[in-house]
C-alpha cells in the first residue's frame, strides 16, 4: 500500500472519494435557483432560439420547393412544441 505523504494521515483514515461521500469537487456548488431576473433572461434567449430554428427549417424547406402551406404548418408546429417544453420546465 502506498504511504501517504502527511505523516499523520494513515490509509484507514482518509475519506473515501466516492459519490454521495460529501467529498469536495474541483467545481463549486450551484445556487439551488436562479434569480426571477436572470430565469427569465434565459427563457427569453431560449425562445429567441426557438425563433432561430423555425426561421431555419423554413429556409430549407422553402429552397427545396415546398408549398407555403407546408410550411407554415411544420414551422408552426415545431415552434409550439419546442416553446412548450421550454415554458414548462420550472428551473430554466
Amino acid at each position: 500500500m502506498a504511504e501517504s505523504k502527511d505523516p499523520g494521515v494513515t490509509g484507514a483514515s482518509r475519506p473515501a472519494a466516492g459519490p454521495g461521500s460529501g467529498s469536495e469537487t474541483m467545481l463549486p456548488r450551484r445556487p439551488s435557483s436562479r434569480s426571477r431576473i436572470e430565469s427569465g433572461f434565459v427563457r427569453i434567449v431560449a425562445t429567441c432560439g426557438i425563433v432561430g430554428i423555425c426561421v431555419a427549417i423554413a429556409a430549407i424547406m422553402q429552397s427545396s420547393g415546398s408549398e407555403s402551406w407546408l410550411i407554415g404548418l411544420v414551422v408552426s408546429t415545431v415552434s409550439v412544441v419546442l416553446a412548450a417544453v421550454l415554458w414548462s420546465r420550472r428551473e430554466l
